[in-house]
Parts: structure tokens; sequence; C-alpha cells
């Protein structure tokens, strides 16, 4: 068809442009291609990794049922019957042991695990959790077990005489026994095979780059506790979503039309050549340089410079695991300045250089951050200022942006006039004599000062805080929440976590004000709690969530109006992490209720009660390698799927996992929870101000009745057959902490009369409210 002149003109007049267009289908075409061609690659790797990860995990099962038969034959073998009928566990265990290969130790033991109790703290509980297992499930269990120094392969099976249970049969062989599969299989280039109980890895091989990654293709073995874990590089990007052959379709299509385009104008005539000059062929445009736009270049940050007061330093805001003050009396941003610079001559000895900043919604938040700022700049530290952010975003930015160091100025849920410090250098929060560490440099002048000051950026990584968890964490069903904030900065980015995870969501309260209008943002306080309680059968959500100033701690009622404990709380993670990490490591503080250590045995875990605070638990979890910790507070730190540090938003986002899961009530499920009789935390002022001296003076003249057992962990616990007593030194405010819990009300009742009886003994005019 012959074009008229129009025609003709405009398509002359756009060559350059329909040049251009095609040189951009090249490229799209060529993107196009490359990714199919990498998903391609991915496919076959993927495909061999499968195919390896099910071999391994079949030749481990092989393996591993193996001893279990070897292990069921000894236990019905004549020698082994006969002593047991005689009550000789000795000789039933040489017998069960006999000839065993590479068998590191056998016994039988009573079905109390009396001796086994009473070792724990040396042995640990490892021993005591398989052969509680056994015990439970009435037939042979295998795990990977830490028996003493060493992890070790245990065997736990009821030992019988007919069909009573007259002790447990136990075995241990090397970890290699079961990791001998892994080192005879082929593991393809630039992948990852781990077998792994729990979060302990007992073997690994290929490329560790992707070890984090490799629960993914997690398969189990089999009649054990165990799981291959396989790892490989993330898949590579589908443009526009299209798989591989898609997209080598796409990319001839768009090589074809680019063609036409850059042919169009010869097709239709030649013109002569604008003022300009020659148009660009193709290849000329391919090679041309970008233009650059000027304006779109990075501005530097503005830097806020904090002037810094001449103060002298309150030794007294250098708590047991944090820093907290009053601001204008012990806190301003001189003040801050000074405690900025001593981090960063920490991190200098260290030879840290980067650490991530932020704050919560208090008023005084920007002058303190103005302050650590130059402080930290002056030590020659380059400084993240991510905002205002919840105290686990914090945290999360320090392992995000990889700099192993962070500082969230909040005042947590203490009253507004309140500021402080948690502070993490080296991956370690700092807690007690690190503390008292950094005033130390102050008061000493053994400050770090630069050649040259550090610098400071700006970072948003609400947005990747986000994903991360709703990655790992997604809803089998819809559950519709009530979030109460408490005007904490926990209003905006909570919400947003418990919506990407599939939960329909109810703010209240969830606008950051500093001041804190409505109530306290501290859920462990019950009548905190009574607007959310309201709220929550208002909309008739199926429950309620409340976290505290900084949203690292979580509080939770449910539609009938009951408050679920925090320790209540913790029985449930554990089972449910126990699930997948047997013989685990729980950590908990005196404040929880005495039903949470056998709530954890049963369930197949190593229970360990432990000081309150969180820069406490964590290091304990550190020590001990735990899964799980929490704390009667609320705080609970997530070692299995999470990083370990105390992240209220997370644990409300697994508990609402959890819940889902089962097809009951959620308010059905919690209710199932074992319960006694308890009081919340009861708070006293403390004489004088000083909750340590009066427990000190406590610990020297209380007398309790026989059969009681005391714990001096962290203040004093007194445990009874029906219940127990505690009380400590609150490390945040000046306050002693108490909490009873029992069987009855009657038991409870005479507990705290006992306890009253005693601390009125050390101060008869301590205002008791009991």
């Amino acid at each position: 068809m012959k074009l008229s002149n129009k025609t003709r003109q405009a398509v002359l007049q756009s060559r350059r442009a329909l040049q251009l267009l095609a040189a951009l289908l090249v490229l799209l075409a060529a993107w196009l291609a490359w990714t199919g061609w990498q998903q391609m690659q991915d496919g076959a790797r993927r495909d061999q990794l499968g195919i390896t990860r099910d071999a391994l995990a079949q030749a481990t099962t092989r393996a591993l049922q193996n001893e279990l038969q070897r292990f069921d034959e000894r236990l019905a073998s004549t020698p082994v019957r006969d002593a047991l009928a005689a009550g000789d566990f000795t000789a039933a265990a040489a017998a069960l042991g006999r000839d065993w290969p590479n068998l590191e130790h056998a016994a039988i033991l009573d079905t109390g695990l009396d001796e086994e109790y009473a070792n724990a703290e040396q042995a640990g509980y490892g021993r005591i959790a398989v052969a509680e297992a056994a015990m439970t499930e009435g037939k042979p269990v295998l795990w990977v077990v830490r028996d003493g120094e060493a992890p070790g392969l245990a065997l736990a099976a009821p030992a019988r005489v007919g069909d009573a249970m007259v002790g447990v049969a136990y075995v241990r062989l090397p970890v290699a026994r079961a990791s001998a599969g892994l080192d005879a299989v082929d593991v393809p280039g630039s992948t990852y095979l781990a077998l792994r109980q729990g979060g302990y890895t007992l073997a690994e091989r290929g490329d560790a780059a992707y070890k984090e990654s490799a629960e993914r293709m997690a398969v189990p073995v089999d009649g054990t506790g165990l799981r291959v874990a396989a790892g490989l590089p993330p898949r590579p990007t589908a443009l526009f979503g299209l798989a591989a052959v898609p997209s080598f379709v796409a990319a001839a299509i768009l090589l074809l039309l680019a063609y036409t385009l850059s042919r169009l104008p010869s097709l239709v005539g030649r013109s002569d050549e604008d003022e300009a000059g020659p148009s660009p062929t193709l290849e000329q445009t391919l090679e041309m340089e970008p233009v650059k736009d000027p304006e779109t270049a990075a501005a530097p940050v503005p830097v806020r410079e904090a002037k810094a007061a001449a103060v002298a330093i309150d030794p007294g805001i250098f708590r047991a695991y944090d820093i907290r003050g009053i601001v204008g009396q012990s806190l301003d941003i001189g003040v801050a300045e000074l405690i900025g610079h001593a981090i960063g001559s920490l991190m200098h000895e260290q030879g840290l250089k980067d650490i991530v900043v932020g704050r919560d919604g208090r008023l005084s938040g920007p002058d303190m951050v103005a302050g650590l700022t130059a402080g930290l700049r002056k030590a020659g530290r380059e400084v993240i200022d991510i905002g205002m952010v919840p105290t686990p975003v914090v945290y999360f930015g320090a392992y995000h942006l990889r700099t192993g160091c962070c500082v969230s100025i909040t005042g947590s849920h203490n009253p507004p006039d309140y500021n402080g410090f948690k502070i993490v250098v080296g991956g370690e929060t700092l807690s007690g004599a690190a503390i008292t560490d950094l005033y130390a440099r102050i008061a000493d002048d053994r400050l770090h000062t630069a050649p040259s000051p550090g610098g400071v950026t700006e970072r948003d990584i609400g947005d990747d805080y986000v994903e991360r968890i709703a990655s790992d964490v997604q809803l089998d069903r819809p559950l519709k929440v009530v979030v109460d904030a408490g005007h904490g900065v926990a209003g905006e980015i909570g919400p947003r976590v418990l919506e990407a995870i599939g939960a329909h969501v109810e703010p209240l309260f969830c606008e950051i004000d500093g001041t804190f209008p409505n109530h306290h943002p501290d859920p462990s306080e019950p009548h905190n709690l009574a607007d959310l309680v309201d709220m929550v059968k208002r909309f008739d959500a199926d429950l309620g969530i409340a976290f505290d100033g900084d949203g690292d701690r979580l509080g939770v009622v449910t539609k009938g109006g009951e408050n679920i404990f925090p320790d209540r709380l913790l029985m449930l993670f554990a089972a449910d992490v126990l699930e997948r990490n047997p013989g685990a490591v729980i950590v908990y503080d005196v404040k929880c209720t005495g039903r949470l250590q056998g709530h954890i045995l049963r369930h197949g875990g190593s229970p360990l009660m432990w000081k309150t605070g969180h820069s406490l638990i964590k290091s304990k979890m550190r020590e001990t390698e735990a899964e799980l910790a929490g704390e009667m507070s609320g705080h609970f730190f997530f070692g299995e799927r999470w990083y370990g540090f105390d992240d209220g938003i997370y644990a409300a986002a697994r508990l609402l996992e959890i819940l889902a899961a089962r097809p009951e009530e959620p308010g059905e499920v919690l209710a199932a929870l074992p319960t006694g009789v308890a009081t919340p935390e009861i708070k006293v002022d403390a004489p004088n101000g000083n909750p340590h001296a009066f427990v000190e003076r406590f610990l020297a003249q209380a007398k309790f009745e026989a059969g009681a057992r005391p714990s001096t962990i962290d203040g004093l616990r007194v445990d009874f057959p029906d219940g127990w007593g505690l009380v400590r030194a609150s490390n945040t405010t000046p306050v002693l902490v108490l909490r009873f819990d029992a069987d009855s009300e009657e038991a409870l009742d005479r507990i705290r009369a006992v306890f009253r009886e005693q601390l009125l003994a050390v101060d008869p005019e301590l205002p008791l409210p009991f």
C-alpha cells in the first residue's frame, strides 16, 4: 500500500526515535534471554540438589534405623531381660552395650531420673530430655543431645519387665554415626547441604554462604528429630514473571520488532540529514553515554550538631543492662554526647567502624540522638541513623546492615520524662560491668578522639523489617486482632507487620505520641489493658495485642477478656519450638511460673531459669545456645528462625502463626495452657529508693519453713510444694518487684502471708499492697 506524503514525512522525521526504540528493544530482548538462561541453569541445579538431599536423607534414615533396630534387639535379649528382672541395672547396662561398635556409653536409668536431675548443672538436660521423651511416648527415641561436654547421638527406650516399666535404657553413640552419609554424597557446586537437629548443625558441606536459607529446602530424616537442610543461591529474577521458555519466545519477538523499527525509514524512503548532523546508527546509539542529571545526584545528609553541656555524669544512670535516666535531671544532650563518645571509644578498641542508631517516640529523642551522634562521630565512628523506630528494628538494623553495633535511644515503658540507651557492640548487648565501664571511661577521660570526625547517613529499613518477617511467617487462616501500642513507637510498624502476615488489624492508640495521653505503654500492668479488653469485645476480635513503649515486649488478652501472662505464652512458644528442635534449651527468668519447667520437660526440652533482664537473658542464650527465651515482663527471644533479640512484634507474629494453624478458637488454645493462681508483678516503692540494699537485708534475715527451696539467682525466690514467692530489686526503677504463684487460692494466700511477715520484719514501714 502506498503511504501518503504526510505519513511518509512523519516516519522520516521520527527516524532517530525509531532507532532509539529499536535499541531499547534489543537490550530488553538480551535481558529476557539472559534471565531465561539463568532460570534454566537454576532449575537444573535445584533438581540435582533435591536428588542429592533426598538420597542423603534416605541413607541417614537407613543408618539410624539400623541402630534403633540393634537397640530393640539388645533390649529384648535374654541377658538384658534377666538382669532387669533381678533389678541389677548395672549388669543390664553392660549386656546392653556389649560388642556394640563405637558405643560411648550405656546405662539403665531409674524412672524418676533422680541422679540425672542432681547432676544436670554439670551434665546438662540432654539426657533427661531424651529419657523423658522415651517414657512419654512409650517407645524408642533418637536425638542428638549435649551429654557432658560434647554432643552425642542418644537412644532411649522404656526398659520393661513384662508390662511394667522399671527404668529407661539409654545409650550414646558418636554424632559421626548419623553424619557419615554426608561425607559419601557429591555436593553440587554453589550449593550447601547440612544435617541438623533444631538449631544445631551436626555436619555440613558446600558453600556456607547459603546456610541461612537452607531451611527452605529441608526434609526430615524419618523416625528421628534430624533433618537434611539444602541451600543454594536465590532464584534468578524472572523478568515480567516469565519462565525460561516464555522468556526466549518474548526475546525473539522483541528482536523481530526491533529489526522492523530500525528498517522502517529505509522502507519509506530517504531524506536529508537534519541540521544537527547524521542520525546515529543502532551501534552508535548503544555506545552513547547516558546523560547525567546533576539535580539527581545524592545530596549530603544534614547533620544536627550537638552542643555538649558541661555536666557531671550521674553514675546512677548506668544500670544493670542499659543506661536510663530522667531528662533534664540526669540526662541531657551533653550527657548523651559523652555516652556516645564512650561507646565510640569502645568500638575503636574492637576495630568496629559502623553503628546503627534509632529512637523511640519520646519528645527528648531528637536531642538524645544529636548528642549521641556527635559523640560517636568524635570517636571516628560512622553513624547510620534509621530514625524513629522500635528497639527491635534497631537490633534488626545491626544484623541487616551488618554493623554488629547499634544503640536504641528509648525510655521503654518508663514515664515520658525518662529516656535511655540500649547498646550492642560487636554483637554483644552491653550489661553489668560493660555498662559501668562506659561510665569509668568518661570519669577517667579514657575517650578516643579521631583525627577527623566520622560521618552520618540516614536509612529507612522499615520495609526490610516487615518483608523479613512476612517472608518467614504467614497465617494459615486470617485472624482479627486489635493492636494497642499505647501511643508508643510500635504503633506504626507493628500493625504493618501483622497485616503483612495475613492478619486483619484494628489499631488502638497507634498514633505515636511521646506524652502517652491515654494510658502508659506497659502491658505488664493489667490496668493498662482495660481499653484493649473493651475494644476486643466491641470488634469481636480473635485476640488483643499490646506493645510497650519501644516495642520489645508483648501483652495478650483473649476475646473473653483474660490477660494471658507471658510465662503461659512462653509455654505455647516452647511447645512449638521443641517440635522442630527436640532437646533445645529454653531460658526463662525467675518471675515465671513453676509449671513452666515441667511443661518444657514434657515437650522434650531443657529448662533453664535465669536472672531477669533483656541483656542478661540474651547473654545466657548465647552461652547455652538456647533456641528460645522469655521473661515474665513480656520479653520474648527467638533464636529459632530469628536473631535471638527480644522483639514483641516478631513474638506477636509467631503467636498468630501458632494460633492460626490450630482448628480451635485462639481463646480455647490459650485457655488450655497449664495454669494455677498467680498475681501480676507487684511493685513496691523501695525504702530510701534503693531496692538492691533492701533485698540484701532481706536475704540476710529471711527464714522460711522446712521443705521450702530458696533460690538466689536474682533476689530471693522460695519454692514450696504448692507454689512459690519472689522478691527482687528492679534494675530500671527504684522499686521492689514481688510475684506469687500457687496451685490454689488458699496456697496463694498462705505464701503471701509468709512473705508479708518476713518483709515487714525487715522494714515495718514497707508499703505492701497485700
